[in-house]
């Protein structure tokens, strides 16, 4: 998993771009109807999940830890069809659908970020956006009705673009390191 995410910074780049074209939509249009907050939810998850899909079936011969990108893939592309599918679930679902794929993908960020701190720096980049990952998804799980529609507009938002960001930013540093470490089979320790 390791040389997969290291060698295709590009998976880093595409998920935090989703990530900020989602949150900029759900701020630019905060009294979204629940139907077009679910149809955006569902586009951001959908297409995460199959970008991880894509990276674990790519790379299983050569990853043996493939199946941790699958998982991530999994959990965000069903929660995806279930918000596509069933676009008159209440708003309590879809704040906990959220909130369930928020820690999960938050946890997966923190366990790669973990994994990979050997091979670079800038992986705190990937383990804060799990922890924000995990912190929002804890809110939203913990007062789902908390606030109304808009704030949870806004608040969606803001924690996408945020999260977004920070997987940009770590791509940067990824495709950096590819760029030094061309052709080396075992990244040194810290090199970016």
């Amino acid at each position: 998993m390791n040389d997969t995410l290291l060698r295709n910074w590009w998976l880093l780049a595409v998920r935090g771009a989703i990530a900020i074209v989602f949150g900029v939509l759900a701020i630019a249009w905060p009294a979204l109807t629940l139907l077009t907050l679910a149809a955006l939810f569902a586009a951001f998850a959908l297409l995460g999940g199959a970008v991880w899909i894509f990276a674990a079936i790519r790379y299983r011969g050569d990853d043996r830890h493939w199946w941790m990108l699958m998982l991530l893939g999994v959990v965000s592309l069903a929660v995806g069809v279930l918000a596509t599918f069933n676009p008159a679930i209440t708003l309590l679902t879809l704040i906990l659908l959220m909130g369930a794929n928020a820690v999960v993908s938050g946890v997966i960020d923190i366990v790669i970020a973990i994994r990979v701190r050997k091979y670079m720096r800038g992986e705190w980049l990937l383990l804060l956006s799990g922890v924000v990952s995990i912190v929002f998804g804890l809110i939203v799980l913990l007062f789902p009705l908390g606030a109304g529609a808009v704030m949870l507009a806004t608040m969606i938002g803001v924690y996408a673009i945020f999260t977004g960001v920070l997987l940009v930013a770590l791509s940067v540093r990824v495709r950096t390191w590819s760029r030094i470490n061309a052709g080396r089979s075992s990244p040194a320790a810290g090199t970016v």
